[in-house]
């Protein structure tokens, strides 16, 4: 069975003007390493990725339910891809707004 890599792209208003730029991020597997991301990202969207930053953030401490117990949320891995100039990923694209 085959290992998922990577699990999402994230999609935020900051990730959004990044991709305007040519740098794509997404959720990936912690234990993932920059060249498997790579190829991965490769695979999965017919693109050539130029270039790979990674980074872990750690997960916040939140208070919830009735009794307020701290629960802490896990930790994410998350991956920028810079692509060859003039490729883009779909999934990023937004519609005209008027």
């Amino acid at each position: 069975m085959k290992r998922v890599v990577v699990k999402k792209p994230m999609i935020t208003e900051k990730t959004l003007s990044d991709a305007r730029r040519g740098v794509f991020t997404f959720e990936v597997a912690k234990d993932a390493s920059k060249k498997q991301i790579a190829e991965s990202i490769e695979r999965i969207y017919n693109v050539h990725v130029m270039g790979v930053k990674t980074l872990i953030k750690k997960g916040k401490v939140k208070v919830a339910g009735k009794k307020r117990m701290k629960v802490k949320l896990p930790d994410i891995k998350k991956a920028y891809m810079r692509l060859k100039q003039g490729e883009k990923i779909d999934a990023f694209e937004v519609g005209e707004t008027k």
